[in-house]
């Protein structure tokens, strides 16, 4: 009995410690740090690589904040755009390797920092709450300024979140390729209060962190992250999806797009990359994501 009561009391101890945990780390999860600097030599390389001109891109987004990033173009014209996403605590030069390869391949490519990331405004990150209409404001720009015969988006880690929920809310979007999203912004902190051994450890013993954290988040980003959530955007409009993750990814595993596919909709494809971790994929097998992910687009336009 004594032993019980002494497991209980340390179990009881270990929750409300994650809860005080939870509570304190929630308004930070608004304000990622942004952890890399732009790339601008590796920017200038690919561009005289690719053969392909810069621009700077402007956007207010609904609530005012101003969105910043680059159109590129490529020597040759198609027609042909993509949106690109990066990750968390990121900014656009995260994406160089996908708009190499695709501007290689006569794709214009939009690069634009995330609301609080990078040179864009923005007080909070809200998980694709918000930056999906962020989307729709990059999207009515680009078609005022340009000749878009067909419009793309890919997106890595929140880029891919971003990338699913805009496509939902955002029908101009014809298809979208995502890596290593998070299924709801609700099982990714069952991954991550699970110290990233176990998601069961997230929804029994640190539950409490998940509860107060998301909590806190919401009452300061003024959002509910229950709607941050890809697999209710596939499930929301039938757009194709590409969906890649890594075997190796401790931070978003496999389950969380195996969820998003089983909820889509539409045309959808899963790729499954061995030893690939967190936003790994490109750098373990750079030409088939490359040659997959061309060939998802080329079979997924709309009639022009």
């Amino acid at each position: 009995m004594r032993r019980l009561y002494i497991a209980g009391l340390i179990t009881a101890s270990i929750m409300v410690l994650a809860a005080v945990v939870g509570f304190l780390i929630g308004p930070g999860l608004a304000h990622p740090a942004n952890l890399n600097p732009e790339r601008l030599p590796q920017t200038v390389a690919m561009l005289a690589r690719t053969h392909a001109t810069r621009e700077d891109f402007v956007v207010r987004a609904p609530d005012g904040a101003m969105l910043r990033g680059w159109k590129i173009r490529p020597a040759t014209l198609s027609g042909d755009w993509v949106l690109l996403f990066h990750g968390i605590s990121d900014n656009r030069t995260g994406t160089l390797g996908a708009a190499d390869f695709l501007l290689r391949h006569g794709y214009s490519v939009v690069m634009m920092d995330a609301r609080a990331h990078g040179k864009s405004g923005g007080d909070f990150s809200t998980y694709g709450w918000q930056e999906r209409f962020d989307t729709v404001a990059i999207t009515q720009a680009l078609l005022a300024t340009e000749h878009v015969r067909h419009l793309y988006a890919l997106g890595v880690s929140l880029g891919a979140v971003i990338a699913l929920d805009s496509a939902a809310v955002e029908p101009r979007i014809e298809a979208v390729a995502a890596e290593d999203s998070f299924s709801s912004l609700h099982e990714v902190a069952f991954d991550y209060a699970g110290l990233w051994i176990s998601p069961w450890l997230g929804r029994t013993l640190f539950r409490p962190a998940t509860f107060f954290a998301l909590r806190r988040l919401s009452q300061t980003a003024h959002f509910d992250p229950a709607e941050a959530s890809p697999e209710k955007a596939v499930a929301q409009r039938a757009f194709p999806v590409l969906l890649i993750c890594g075997t190796r990814d401790r931070q978003i595993p496999c389950r969380h797009d195996e969820l998003i596919y089983r909820a889509a909709r539409g045309p959808k494809q899963l790729w499954v990359v061995r030893g690939a971790g967190h936003a790994g994929a490109f750098g373990t097998a750079p030409r088939e994501y490359e040659e997959r992910v061309l060939k998802f687009f080329q079979d997924n336009s709309l009639s022009s």
